[in-house]
């Protein structure tokens, strides 16, 4: 079963490392990842996709990821209510007659062209990660020359705690 775990993280050189290989070691395939820096200095969050067999397996990879140095709080947050997006590009093999017709297949996705060249085009989509695999299915026909995706960012709906039993978010200020 897919599982989406957050963690926040120290931004130091090494963390990333030391998180994925701890993964590896314990032999999860991450499916995406992706990091970036948060609201606070110094303090990034990581957002993996893991296939996880079973729940001891879930404890055992959340417990292990809590031991970290660097690691400040690790969450399961997939079976709750989420706001989760993802980015890719896709360059198309196009010429001037197919533009429009790309261009049409295209908006009902609000997908936006951000590179055109004399036999491609790029087109960005962000959105949850059904609606990017759908646009890319609809693109494939034309030729897709390349492809790049960010992977799952995700965190809490609203009110639900974002920011709790962290060991210590003093010790960065």
């Amino acid at each position: 079963m897919k599982r989406i775990i957050t963690a926040t993280v120290q931004n130091r050189s090494g963390v990333l490392n030391r998180v994925t290989g701890l993964l590896s070691k314990r032999q999860f395939n991450i499916e995406s990842i992706s990091v970036g820096r948060t609201e606070t200095e110094g303090v990034s969050k990581m957002t993996f996709v893991v296939d996880v067999s079973d729940e001891q397996k879930l404890e055992q990879l959340t417990k292990q990821l809590n031991k970290q140095i660097d690691v400040l709080k690790v969450s399961d947050i997939t079976d709750k209510a989420i706001v989760a997006r993802e980015l890719a590009m896709v360059k198309v093999i196009s010429n001037p007659q197919l533009r429009s017709e790309i261009q049409g297949i295209i908006e009902p996705f609000r997908s936006t062209i951000i590179d055109v060249s004399k036999d491609s085009m790029t087109v960005q989509v962000t959105g949850k990660s059904d609606k990017v695999d759908a646009l890319i299915e609809l693109l494939r026909p034309y030729g897709i020359k390349e492809l790049a995706r960010t992977g799952l960012t995700a965190f809490p709906r609203g009110n639900q705690p974002q920011v709790t039993d962290m060991k210590s978010y003093s010790l960065l200020k």
